[in-house]
């Protein structure tokens, strides 16, 4: 009987452009009127909301900018690679250059060294000690071990060095600025996702009977659902507007930092930051209330 009455129902909506639009409007309408019905409590959610997402923020582009400083601090790193004596400096550098991960290669005469040392210490008049040397800068600390193994492997090469401690120090740094950035984002989406939740369970009660109704009278899941998913991402919007304003006094902060110590700014950071933040939040909002009305509707 109740499948009979929701075909007949549906059979007397009219098809079209116009109709969607209409119906697009009251669905409009009606998140509206989920978001007055909701009262003070809006102020609260919100709130809570921006705060949530200005430490998300705030941690995000501050691992950025602490990416950056790792980053620039390892490409000053440099494989310093000392060749046997009679030995081509070129015919090396050759070789070393079609191994991966390889930027650069600075060739350093033994003759250059020495007379620099020369211009630094006071030296006996003594035949020239020292080796060639060519100065290997790679794409990025985590590659300076892979390309140190490969070069080790040329006969030529007398000996070789790089700061290794300090390496690994760097990647151990991204590693856990890449760690600390997802547990921030999940426990952001765990808080999001809860809040959403208990607001979306009360609008719910409130309209319990509204919906039977619409149940009853064959209206569509969607119809239902929509207001209340729309309801959560509107939080999540709002939330990110107003954690804009303490954002914009950490990218100013942030942006000082790197001037004092002339390393670049991160290119677009701002506004990745911005970008992440919003598709989270609205994202995070409007998966809490479709979870809520899973929960507590069977539609």
């Amino acid at each position: 009987m109740n499948k009979n009455l929701k075909a007949n129902v549906k059979s007397q909506i009219p098809k079209g452009w116009l109709c969607e639009l209409r119906i697009l409007y009251r669905l409009g309408m009606e998140t509206l009127s989920d978001i007055f019905r909701t009262g003070w409590m809006n102020v609260i959610i919100i709130t809570t909301m921006a705060a949530i997402l200005m430490i998300f923020g705030a941690c995000f582009r501050s691992a950025i900018s602490i990416s950056s400083f790792s980053k620039e601090l390892g490409n000053a790193l440099e494989i310093s690679v000392y060749l046997r004596n009679n030995t081509d400096a070129a015919v090396i550098k050759s070789k070393i250059q079609r191994f991966d991960h390889v930027e650069s290669i600075k060739i350093i005469p033994k003759a250059e060294s020495w007379n620099r040392l020369k211009d630094e210490m006071s030296l006996p008049n003594v035949e020239n000690p020292l080796p060639d040397t060519l100065r290997v800068k790679v794409d990025s600390p985590e590659s300076l071990e892979s390309v140190f193994n490969n070069i080790r492997q040329i006969k030529d090469v007398e000996e070789m060095n790089y700061a290794k401690d300090l390496a690994k120090k760097i990647e151990l740094i991204n590693h856990v600025i890449k760690t600390i950035t997802l547990v921030v984002i999940g426990i952001m989406g765990l808080l999001t996702i809860t809040i959403i939740n208990n607001t979306i369970q009360l609008v719910i009660q409130s309209r319990k009977d509204e919906i039977e109704i619409m149940r009853l009278m064959g209206v569509s899941n969607w119809y239902i659902r929509f207001p209340f998913i729309m309801q959560g991402a509107f939080y999540g919007f709002t939330g990110s507007l107003l954690a804009l304003v303490p954002l914009n006094y950490v990218q100013t902060g942030l942006n000082n930092v790197h001037k004092f110590f002339m390393i670049p700014i991160p290119p677009n950071a701002q506004g990745i930051v911005l970008i992440v933040m919003f598709s989270m939040s609205i994202l995070f909002g409007a998966i809490g209330s479709f979870w809520c009305i899973k929960k507590h509707l069977q539609v």
